[in-house]
């Protein structure tokens, strides 16, 4: 039969204090026998010193005081000759028949066929060759019956503990594994019903079931993040593939069904070629930005000088001929240079698509400079700015202010994705937009 983990931790702690009580109560045993032993070792000599007082002598004959008695707190007191002859008193029962020496002030066991018992004897000298000896005699059945005693309620009283130490170390472990089995609960209700969102209640303090709690939702909310990453970019990659494949299938179809002079051949492979690069950059795009959401993205930290990364940006052929103005103050981030160098290059793209006004070449000022502990690089145009109602829409996936300004049409992808970027690195990208132009300015840490 398997046994729940509840019920083997019940079973542990009812046998660990099942052994705690048993020793317990051998240990009681073991001391209310040293106990009683000792106290009728000491009533014993305490009664027979007491008595030699009263022992004495006149004209040649034992004398013994009124106050002076045979039996006195459990001592039988018996007065014998310097030759060993019973002079006074009465020999106990239990004591008659053993022959036991005299030695002078020891106190010692001696066992007799009704038990055990303690004897104590002093001579009490009269003059220089005559005496008596005082013997005193005290039964230890004190002892036998505090065994008994002990015994009983030992019978009595364990059987009950380990009822009551069973309950309740069911009651704590039921307490303790109430979260484990909010965990399990919680882990079902999401294999049935696919629920990633459901979270198991963390109770108050700083233990190893809250912390496993705490480590559980951290890791539901983890899978959730990756899980809605997946149908985020399968979505997404549906929806924005749909429309090259259309171009790329139609093209193919129109160069099977007729025959194409050399020059129709040329510009359908040209089309085809553009639209698959576009769906290459696409589908790089939304990989980039589902790794950095799952925090997959790896970031090869190094010092990288802005003002030299603006150069190098500027200076590819893409932006060769266009009107860029650097202003550039020496500073350097740390970061990974290849993501910042995306980053620049996708404002750059659309401060030159978007920013300028009609009929006019787009006029662009790139600046970088140091700021506290922040190193800051700005992309500025000079175009009509963006409408205030859509500068917080800019930064949602594949959302365009007017693309039919430019007679171009982007994914919408670059600056969600460069501010993603931006906070990977622990910084942040914003924007500044009115009539004068827009501006956006892409703030890093130095360290």
């Amino acid at each position: 039969m398997k046994l729940s983990v509840k019920a083997k931790v019940t079973l542990w702690f009812t046998a660990l204090m099942g052994a705690v009580s048993g020793l317990a109560l051998a240990l009681l045993l073991l001391v209310s026998q040293s106990v009683v032993d000792s106290t009728a070792m000491e009533t014993l000599s305490q009664t027979v010193r007491d008595s030699l007082s009263q022992v004495g002598e006149e004209q040649g004959s034992l004398s013994l005081s009124g106050e002076f008695s045979f039996y006195r707190d459990g001592v039988y007191l018996l007065v014998y000759s310097k030759e060993e002859a019973l002079l006074a008193g009465q020999l106990p029962g239990f004591f008659t028949g053993v022959e036991e020496p005299f030695q002078n002030g020891l106190t010692r066991g001696v066992d007799t066929p009704q038990g055990h018992c303690y004897v104590l004897d002093f001579f009490v000298p009269f003059g220089w060759e005559d005496g008596v000896w005082v013997r005193g005699i005290i039964p230890a059945g004190g002892a036998a019956q505090t065994s008994r005693n002990v015994m009983t309620l030992g019978a009595v009283a364990l059987p009950l503990l380990l009822v009551l130490a069973a309950a309740g170390g069911y009651a704590v472990a039921r307490r303790a594994f109430r979260p484990l089995d909010q965990m399990a609960a919680t882990a079902s209700a999401i294999q049935e019903g696919s629920d990633l969102s459901a979270r198991i209640p963390v109770g108050k303090g700083d233990n190893e079931f809250t912390r496993l709690a705490g480590t559980f939702n951290q890791m539901l909310t983890r899978l959730e993040g990756s899980f809605q990453a997946e149908e985020q970019f399968a979505s997404d990659a549906s929806h924005e593939l749909r429309t090259p494949v259309s171009v790329i299938l139609g093209a193919c179809e129109y160069g099977e069904k007729y025959d194409e002079t050399p020059e129709e051949r040329r510009e359908t492979l040209e089309m085809i070629h553009r639209q698959a690069k576009k769906m290459a950059k696409l589908i790089g795009q939304l990989l980039t930005m589902t790794r950095m959401e799952q925090g997959t993205q790896p970031l090869e930290r190094e010092r990288v000088a802005l003002d030299g990364l603006v150069r190098d940006v500027t200076g590819e052929p893409a932006f060769a001929g266009e009107h860029i103005a650097l202003e550039l103050e020496p500073v350097t981030a740390e970061g990974d240079s290849q993501l910042l160098g995306r980053v620049l290059g996708n404002l750059l793209e659309n401060a030159l698509r978007y920013g300028h006004r009609e009929g006019e070449a787009a006029e662009v000022t790139v600046k970088t400079w140091g700021e506290r502990g922040d190193a800051l690089l700005s992309v500025a145009d000079k175009g009509p700015g963006i409408p205030e109602g859509e500068r917080e829409k800019i930064w949602q996936r594949f959302y365009q202010v007017d693309p039919s300004r430019t007679g171009e049409e982007g994914a919408g992808l670059g600056l969600s994705m460069a501010r993603q970027i931006a906070r990977l690195h622990g910084g942040d990208l914003t924007l500044e937009s009115g009539p004068w132009g827009s501006r956006f300015t892409l703030k890093l840490p130095r360290k």
